[in-house]
């Protein structure tokens, strides 16, 4: 390997912020928990722009690119070992939303970014889809769209506001994260007051 190795996202980096989760009132319609929450799921989408970026930049050819983003994908999408319920379902919302994140840095460092559509586009292409139940479509699209942010294409989080409640919302919420962290990859403080 290289000697990026573990730089880009730990076990217990992930851990330390499952633990603020375990130990926080946790109420999603407050501002602090919401924060928390978003931050859990920037931090990931930051690790994810980073591998990127090092792929662009020569510092990780295709496969230790995509050796990178299994490791996070594999630490991040594993099972919560929190009692909470509640809170459990909290963070299985943010992994939900990373799913896409991590499908669509595969798919951009494999393939580069989709051409034949714009962001908007592929956004109501997995609504429709979404609405015919047809998720694999849905989220084949979604990935498309993530492609195209990786390449500096803008995501309109207007776009959410329209959209049903359910995975597509959630995916599109994780491309936002994603958008934020390659327009500036900067690690979330884990104690980040705002």
């Amino acid at each position: 390997m290289t000697d990026v190795e573990d730089t880009f996202y730990t076990e217990d980096r992930w851990q330390n912020w499952i633990g603020r989760v375990a130990e926080e009132d946790l109420d999603p319609e407050n501002e602090d928990s919401a924060r928390l929450l978003l931050n859990l799921q920037d931090d990931a989408a930051i690790a994810v722009a980073k591998i990127v970026n090092a792929y662009e930049d020569g510092r990780l050819d295709e496969e230790a690119a995509v050796d990178e983003l299994t490791d996070v994908r594999d630490i991040v999408l594993d099972d919560v070992d929190l009692e909470d319920e509640e809170k459990r379902m909290l963070v299985d919302g943010v992994q939900t939303s990373l799913v896409c994140v991590f499908y669509a840095a595969e798919e951009y460092i494999a393939a580069g970014a989709a051409e034949d559509g714009t962001i908007e586009e592929y956004v109501h292409a997995a609504a429709d889809a979404e609405a015919n139940e047809d998720l694999d479509a849905a989220l084949g699209y979604l990935v498309q769209a993530g492609t195209r942010i990786i390449d500096g294409d803008e995501l309109d989080i207007a776009l959410v506001e329209d959209l049903e409640y359910g995975l597509v919302s959630e995916w599109v919420n994780g491309l936002d994260s994603l958008q934020s962290a390659m327009s500036d990859p900067e690690v979330v403080e884990e104690e980040d007051d705002g």
